[in-house]
């Protein structure tokens, strides 16, 4: 049996998770809808795998992974999502998840990822992996390798800032002053060679990071 956690935020694919999990024989100690609950959760539960979406609404998983990697959190984590963009697949797995389902996969393939997960090995279905060779094969050809530059925070940030917001509020959220957040989005912008937050708007959704059709 595994303790997990779930993170997504669609309350009818947590319910349907939970029934899927549970009938396995896996213990669900909690679920959530965004990042900042989630890292919440996860320190207060220690659950031993985390069941991450990549979409949370206006937030993204890419937070969650990424923050994880900075406090260099113990528990695995197997993103389970909509997403076949190879460079999500590549950033999410540097980003420290363990392994990547698709949403569309067969139930079966997401349990043998968990039971991977628990055991501490990587699980990459037939798909996956090959998304995952192309996403670091266009990385090695582009300023996606640029991304390798910037700490975990920064990557943090540099997601926060893409979806518009603030200094101050990305400051509250991840218990850091304004002008710290303003530093790190300085620093951020100079490895990257952007000049200004439309550039860096435009420079994450050339390389997958953000959708066109988010809010």
């Amino acid at each position: 049996m595994t303790r997990l956690l779930l993170v997504d935020d669609h309350v009818i694919v947590r319910e349907a998770l939970r029934a899927l999990l549970e009938a396995a024989g896996h213990e669900v100690v909690g679920e959530v809808d965004s990042p900042t609950p989630a890292l919440a959760e996860i320190t207060r539960l220690q659950p031993e795998v985390v069941l991450l979406d990549l979409s949370l609404g206006e937030r993204s998983g890419f937070e969650v992974l990424a923050e994880l990697q900075r406090r260099q959190v113990s528990a695995r984590v197997v993103v389970l999502s909509m997403s076949n963009q190879p460079r999500h697949v590549a950033e999410a797995l540097r980003l420290g998840a363990i392994g990547y389902v698709l949403k569309g996969a067969p139930s079966a393939q997401l349990l043998t990822a968990i039971d991977a997960a628990a055991q501490g090995r990587r699980y990459l279905g037939e798909g996956e992996a090959e998304l995952a060779v192309r996403g670091l094969s266009l990385e090695a050809d582009s300023p996606q390798s640029q991304l390798e530059q910037l700490s975990p925070r920064e990557r943090q940030i540099l997601l926060m800032v893409a979806r518009g917001a603030s200094s101050a509020a990305i400051g509250e959220t991840l218990h850091l002053s304004p002008k710290t957040v303003d530093t790190y989005r300085s620093r951020l912008m100079s490895k990257l060679q952007l000049s200004d937050v439309p550039a860096l708007v435009r420079w994450c959704i050339r390389h997958g990071l953000l959708s066109v059709d988010e809010p």
